[in-house]
């Protein structure tokens, strides 16, 4: 039996989901006049599972946001620790005209809210605990969804819908959406621990995992700094790693935080909360990505980097490019200006993601992994260049990111023995 359904609301665009990429959405309808309702079934403030970390990218979406005073009141970093094979880099993160030098750590229930609200204060209507149950269409087109409500159902009417409901996507699969099985996907997960070093100026990355025998683990840790007392610990690895689906992460978990840097100061049996994990679907994976009066944009894309596994930035950019063909269509009553989208997606990011793929499919390999970090390490120049690669932060006077990827994965491919025949 069906709860009732209750009273109509309209709007120009409904946005489900009210996370990074939802709130960013969200936030630039308002903010260019247009009637945005935004539906989020958690109530805020609510916790996700992630590493927390605000790359560059992320912070220039915050700040052209006008986030930065919300920012400024959590832990600034100014690079990366990379730890591999005895040997430690601490690489600050490239100057770049487009992009600040540094990073934040954000507790995402933080986070989310702080952007959520931002949206508000411009206009934005968001309804939280309130879930999306299933689209509306009529006569072959999307016009809004049932949204639920403390058990009571009501209709949601919008000339356009943004799926952003994240990487499971339950609305963006009753559209179509499905994730090609062929493109990686990553598998997380993390926990906090206390530590003296809570406030530490580089989040680390350790990109030769473990155990306490000394046996190679596979995927990478983070150890990510969050200032108030506490560190985000994670591991994670791709789905091109033979026998992912036999790995027990919570095995990882535990003997990563067993063996973590004692500088860290942990106890590795008391994490501050239980380890979460997820599965997150990458490279642009998600199809397709667009109706006539629909768009997925974020998570719900599959719009996350390979490389590093961030994809909070990408939710914020991919968010913004919507908003504004949104903004576009209802402006000139031509619905086409939305059709933009997937040629404006390829142009900006097909490319780099192709070779993010192509990558994630060699460290797959671990002999091809233990090789790249062996011969990184020994270099801080090409450990700058693989930093500046993986977070999508070449600069346009400096050499093209494809470029700079493939000659990348090239030499990765040449360092790893063929197999026995």
């Amino acid at each position: 039996m069906t709860s009732p359904i209750a009273d109509v609301e309209r709007a120009d665009v409904l946005v489900v989901g009210g996370g990074p990429a939802g709130a960013a959405t969200a936030h630039w309808l308002a903010k260019a006049g247009r009637h945005v309702v935004v539906v989020e079934k958690k109530t805020f403030p609510r916790d996700k599972t992630c590493g927390d970390g605000l790359t560059p990218r992320a912070v220039r979406q915050l700040d052209d946001m006008g986030l930065t005073p919300v920012l400024e009141g959590h832990h600034r970093y100014d690079g990366l620790r990379a730890v591999a094979h005895g040997v430690t880099l601490e690489l600050e993160w490239p100057e770049h005209p487009e992009y600040p030098s540094h990073g934040y750590v954000v507790r995402r229930r933080d986070l989310d809210a702080a952007v959520a609200d931002r949206a508000v204060e411009l206009g934005a209507t968001l309804h939280t605990g309130t879930e999306a149950v299933r689209p509306i269409q009529r006569d072959g087109l999307v016009t809004g969804a049932v949204v639920r409500q403390d058990g009571v159902e009501r209709e949601v009417h919008a000339r356009y819908v943004v799926v952003a409901d994240g990487a499971n996507s339950r609305f963006g699969r009753a559209l179509g959406t499905a994730r090609n099985r062929s493109y990686p996907m990553g598998i997380a997960i993390r926990t906090y621990f206390e530590s003296p070093r809570h406030d530490d100026p580089w989040i680390e990355s350790a990109l030769d995992v473990r155990d306490r025998q000394g046996r190679s683990l596979p995927g990478y840790g983070w150890i990510f700094p969050v200032g108030d007392g506490t560190i985000n610990v994670g591991i994670g690895l791709l789905s091109t790693f033979k026998g992912y689906r036999e790995v027990n992460t919570s095995h990882l978990m535990e003997e990563f935080a067993a063996t973590a840097p004692s500088y860290w100061g942990i106890d590795p049996s008391s994490p501050t909360q239980a380890p979460t994990g997820g599965r997150i679907p990458m490279a642009q994976s998600v199809n397709p990505k667009i109706g006539p009066t629909w768009v997925a944009v974020g998570d719900a894309a599959g719009s996350v980097n390979p490389f590093n596994g961030e994809g909070i930035d990408y939710a914020y950019e991919t968010g913004r490019i919507v908003a504004g063909l949104l903004d576009e269509a209802i402006g000139t009553g031509d619905g086409m200006a939305l059709q933009r989208y997937p040629a404006i997606i390829a142009e900006r990011y097909g490319l780099y993601f192709r070779v993010a793929r192509l990558f994630s499919t060699i460290i797959g390999n671990p002999a091809a992994m233990r090789e790249l970090t062996r011969v990184g390490m020994q270099s801080r120049t090409l450990m700058e260049w693989v930093l500046r690669i993986m977070a999508n932060l070449l600069r346009d006077d400096e050499l093209g990111p494809a470029e700079a990827a493939y000659r990348m994965v090239a030499t990765i491919v040449r360092a790893v023995p063929e197999p026995a025949s």
